[in-house]
Order: structure tokens, then C-alpha cells, then sequence
């Protein structure tokens, strides 16, 4: 618990107005945008807008092979009906095999401070789940806990309003999604479960390909950007997972999720900062085990804080960052009924390299993880990776 107060006492308190113009990709906390709302703020009179990130990278964990690979590779396309209502999709190949939509959606602004939207979307936990594309974020892979906990690239189907007050500089977002798959029929009379120990909810996303709803979620997001440098948002999210018509009254289909996401971000000067807590409850875990054989928490709760430098001088239009991120994730930081805790689950990084912006919108990275758990059994490779990232 005292890393929750630390972590309460470095956070506290999403949205980019989608009509606010940036003509290059900016690192600044309070005005940074993520992809799709470049594609909404773009346009500049023309319909169609078109743009891509990708990211090829090497990781070479200590004693293996090395692995090369292009990690992605997303399209993105905008389109401008009118002035009020636009399309947005990315549309993402991984691992050069693998295609997959990661967004796709109608947004429509009612007026200067609301904007009505509805589609695949994702979903506004955290930081990197919605600010993901390589030259936004420090460190070869995206953090750790963001994978296990959050888990990006989280997204779903859904509807609702997003928006900025200028006059508070608060931002806003709200939307109504289907949920996590939980289980489906395993032909035997019994359960199979897509969520555990290991890698929490992550098994359960759905993706919008061809998704089950049974009990839609709620999802918010709040930030402030009010003091000058400093962006601080608040995420929640509440509903339960979601199974099949033929299933979802049986004992332990279903798991109920309460998760809250507190983030911050900071640059003066030379120096930027981030921190991130996310803490998620769920509730029916282990009726949920007992049907799946699997072994999934009841609590998932992770933290991390990263500072960097710029060692370029500020008029310099490159920058090397050398930066630091320390993270703690636990996916059993609760357990239920008779489910021993897994210390193996409970994973330490220290990740520390450079950060080279050749361009705005080009990146070279390279970084050392030092990683552990805490099991007297088990252990995981400490590992050095390097990485090339665009975004236009």
C-alpha cells in the first residue's frame, strides 16, 4: 500500500478539443495528440487524410536468440463529411501476418465543447492505451504493466461524447462499450476462460470481431490542463465480462470489473516526467476459477514513474532523450477462495536507455530492462532491445 500513496501523492487528475490544429507532432504533455485525433484536427479543407506509424524492433533477452521483427505496421485514414462529422479508422498489421482494425468510428461535433462519437474505439484507460504510437512514448516496448494490466491496445465497440471546456481546461470522455469475454462452451458440458494469472483481462478482448454483449460498461475519463506543462487525467471503468447466450447464467461465466487509472505527465525545459497507477477489483473470481480450471486474481494493480533529459540543446529541432522507468505490476495482488498467490506474478522492471527523435515523427531507441519477479522458483531475463518508430 505505500506505493499507492506514493504514486496518489506524485498523480492526480480526455480529450484534445478535435478541431485543435497541430501542423507537427509535438512532445508537450498539455497538447499532445494521438493519432486519431490528428486525423480529426488535420484536415486543413481537405476530405481524406492518410498517415501511418510502425515500429520494427530487436529484443534480445539474456542467453537466447534475438528477435527481429516488424512489430506494426497501422494505416490510418480520415475522412471530413462536412465540418461536423468525420470517419476515422487505423487499420493495424502486426508481425507483417496478423490484421487486425484497431479503430474505426464516427465522430460527430454537437458543438464547440461535445462531440458525439459511436464505433470501435479505444478505450481511455492510462496513458500508452490511447497515446501508443512509437515517438510518444520512451522505451523500445511499451511499459510492461500496460500490457498486463490496462491491456493495450485495449479497444471495443461502443458509443458516446468526448470533449474540451477551454475556459477550465478540462477534458472529457464517456462511452458505453461491450465488455471482456470471459468463457465460452468447451463442448464438454463445461467452461473455457480467456482471462488469467499470468496476463489478467488481456485474453478477453474482443476486438470487434464479432463481439458477444450481454451487459454493456461504462467507461470515463477526466483530464486537467490547467497548469502549464502538466496534463493529469483519471480513467475509470466499470461493468462485468460478457458470455454467450447459452452460458452466461451459469455459476462462474461472468466476473464483475471495477478498475480505476490515475496518469501524469510533466516536461520543463529539458526534463520531461510521467506516472501512471492503475488498480482493477474484480469480483466473482472464484466461482470463475472454479468453472475455467484457471487461476485469475481477484486484484490487479500496477504503478510506474519515468523521468528523461534531453541532452540536445532546447533550439535544436532533434532530441536524445536518456530516461529511466521504474514499474511494479502484480496481476495476483489479490486472491480469492482457494487460489494460493502467485509471487512469480508480482514483476519488477527497471528499464533505462536513449531516445533519439531524428525527425519529428522518426525515432531510433535503445534500452536495457532489468527484469524480476518475486518467486524463489521462477525468474525472467533481464533483456536489451533496439527500435525504429514513424508516425506521419
Amino acid at each position: 500500500m505505500k506505493h499507492f500513496y506514493l504514486i496518489i501523492l506524485l498523480l492526480a487528475f480526455p480529450f484534445v478539443h478535435a478541431q485543435t490544429k497541430t501542423d507537427s507532432i509535438t512532445l508537450v504533455p498539455q497538447t499532445q495528440i494521438n493519432a486519431a485525433q490528428r486525423l480529426l484536427s488535420g484536415n486543413y479543407g481537405s476530405a481524406v487524410t492518410v498517415g501511418a506509424y510502425a515500429e520494427m524492433l530487436y529484443n534480445q533477452p539474456e542467453g537466447d536468440n534475438g528477435e527481429l521483427d516488424v512489430q506494426r505496421m497501422v494505416l490510418l485514414f480520415g475522412y471530413r463529411f462536412n465540418d461536423k462529422t468525420q470517419f476515422v479508422t487505423e487499420v493495424e498489421l502486426e508481425h507483417v501476418n496478423e490484421v487486425f482494425v484497431e479503430q474505426a468510428f464516427i465522430n460527430y461535433a454537437v458543438g464547440s465543447n461535445i462531440s458525439l462519437r459511436g464505433g470501435l474505439m479505444l478505450v481511455p484507460m492510462g496513458i500508452v492505451n490511447e497515446f501508443h504510437e512509437p515517438t510518444t512514448f520512451n522505451g523500445t516496448e511499451r511499459p510492461s504493466m500496460d500490457n498486463a494490466i490496462v491491456p493495450t491496445t485495449w479497444r471495443e465497440i461502443g458509443v458516446g461524447v468526448a470533449g474540451r471546456f477551454n475556459d477550465i481546461n478540462l477534458g472529457y470522455q464517456a462511452y458505453v462499450f461491450n465488455g471482456f469475454k470471459s468463457t465460452e462452451a468447451n463442448g464438454a458440458g463445461g467452461l473455457s476462460g480467456f482471462l488469467g494469472g499470468s496476463s489478467g483481462l488481456r485474453g478477453g478482448r474482443q476486438k470487434a470481431i464479432q463481439s458477444t454483449v450481454d451487459s454493456p460498461t461504462l467507461s470515463t475519463k477526466i483530464e486537467y490542463y490547467g497548469i502549464s506543462g502538466l496534463r493529469l487525467g483519471m480513467s475509470t471503468y466499470f461493468g462485468k465480462t460478457q458470455a454467450e447466450d447459452d452460458i452466461e447464467t451459469l455459476d462462474g461465466a461472468n466476473i464483475g470489473i471495477a478498475m480505476l487509472g490515475i496518469d501524469a505527465r510533466y516536461a520543463y525545459d529539458r526534463f520531461t516526467a510521467r506516472g501512471q497507477f492503475i488498480n482493477a477489483s474484480l469480483s466473482d473470481t472464484d466461482a470463475y476459477n472454479t468453472a475455467t480450471g484457471k487461476d485469475l486474481g481477484s486484484a490487479l494493480r500496477g504503478f510506474y514513474v519515468e523521468g528523461a533529459y534531453n541532452l540536445l540543446p532546447m533550439d535544436k529541432e532533434q532530441k536524445l532523450y536518456v530516461f529511466t522507468r521504474y514499474e511494479e505490476y502484480d496481476t495476483h495482488a489479490g486472491t480469492a477462495g482457494n487460489l494460493v498467490r502467485n509471487d512469480a506474478y508480482n514483476r519488477t522492471d527497471v528499464t533505462t536507455g536513449l531516445t533519439y527523435h531524428l525527425a519529428p515523427g522518426v525515432v531510433l531507441k535503445g534500452d536495457y530492462q532489468f527484469r524480476s519477479n518475486a518467486s524463489d522458483v521462477t525468474d525472467v531475463k533481464d533483456r536489451l532491445n533496439f527500435g525504429i518508430g514513424v508516425w506521419f
